[in-house]
């Protein structure tokens, strides 16, 4: 077993034009003054980092991160969620997720998915000039529309989304793991790569890359009513990442988990700050001690109801209490007879 390392927290929410969320040593030094130890870096936040230059130079890295550790933070892992999200867009979503793209791309798909897959290999290199040994990335969906069976989805339509997911991702994978770098897909609605079926289907077409790796987060399980704790058991081996982030589902004779399109706050189920929900951390951070997890318990800010800047203090202290120290011997040591394999024979009748 190893100590879990935190608590570190995820910039995305945060960053920002307004200061201290509009450079990186003002929000560095913001973190560490809230209780932080790491910080999970979103690549493509140009407030932050320049992607271009982290991937290319070893230095300018170093750079970044000397920066940080001078504020009291180290550099947790990056996240190439948006990126990612763009190696696979169905086009009926076309024209929402051209937001996350670069305003001369829009309106072109193919040079859209270019630019992200660029991306996500610079967000690995960049890693990789880091120190660091994985990453996080949404997946991106091209069979997400048909996620429920009606009308009803022809023969092969799922398997040929999962061929091309699979595909586009292949190539960026052998990119990662000839740099070293673990590519945790989150599991997430939204994503073809949602819940443990769909990320095993992925995986049996990459023939089990061992570079490809789960991002955990708990709340996406809560809302999708999947056991999250017996999902630690099943994937401990590829949870390479961790988000602590709570969810509440509390469904009425109105609604249930497709939230009737209603808006975060009047849905059954929706996301809050880690505490204020029904998660059980305590089962959760213990399972991921007993099997080993060694990276970070990083806070995602995600809450209907809380000021983000309320759920960054308080997270900080929630992680800090839910960390096990593990122990370096049994607790009933003091009771240990001292035996040998001569004893143990005697004892159990074998020389007689």
């Amino acid at each position: 077993m190893k100590t879990m390392r935190g608590p570190g927290l995820f910039l995305a929410q945060f960053v920002g034009d307004t200061a201290p969320f509009d450079g990186w040593d003002a929000i560095t030094a913001w973190a560490a003054e809230r209780g932080y130890l790491g910080v999970q870096v979103p690549s493509g936040a140009a407030q932050l980092m320049d992607l271009e230059q982290a991937a290319s130079s070893r230095g300018y890295a170093e750079d970044l991160a000397g920066a940080a550790a001078a504020n009291g933070v180290t550099i947790t892992e990056l996240s190439a969620h948006v990126q990612g999200q763009l190696v696979a867009v169905h086009p009926a979503y076309d024209a929402l997720f051209d937001g996350f793209a670069p305003a001369g791309l829009r309106g072109n798909p193919a040079a859209r998915q270019e630019w992200a897959v660029d991306q996500v290999r610079k967000t690995i290199d960049a890693s990789a000039n880091l120190g660091l040994d994985r990453m996080a990335a949404f997946s991106g969906a091209l069979a997400w529309p048909y996620l429920y069976p009606w009308p009803q989805r022809p023969a092969g339509l799922v398997a040929a989304a999962f061929d091309e997911l699979a595909a586009r991702w292949r190539p960026i994978l052998d990119h990662a793991d000839s740099r070293g770098v673990d590519i945790c897909f989150e599991i997430h609605p939204g994503e073809d790569l949602h819940d443990g079926v769909s990320f095993e289907m992925f995986l049996d077409r990459v023939d089990q890359h061992p570079r490809a790796r789960m991002l955990y987060d708990p709340s996406h399980y809560v809302l999708q009513q999947l056991d999250y704790l017996d999902n630690i058991d099943i994937y401990a081996e590829r949870i390479g990442m961790f988000h602590v982030k709570d969810a509440e589902f509390n469904p009425t004779g109105r609604q249930g988990v497709y939230g009737g399109y209603q808006p975060w706050v009047q849905r059954a189920g929706r996301f809050r700050s880690p505490g204020d929900g029904q998660v059980d951390f305590g089962a959760v951070f213990s399972r991921l001690t007993a099997h080993g997890f060694d990276g970070w318990a990083v806070v995602e800010w995600e809450c209907a109801l809380k000021h983000p800047e309320d759920g960054a203090r308080e997270g900080a202290a929630f992680v800090r209490d839910h960390i096990i120290r593990v122990t370096d011997h049994a607790f009933d040591d003091f009771a240990g007879a001292g035996t040998d394999d001569a004893a143990n024979r005697r004892m159990l009748g074998l020389d007689r």
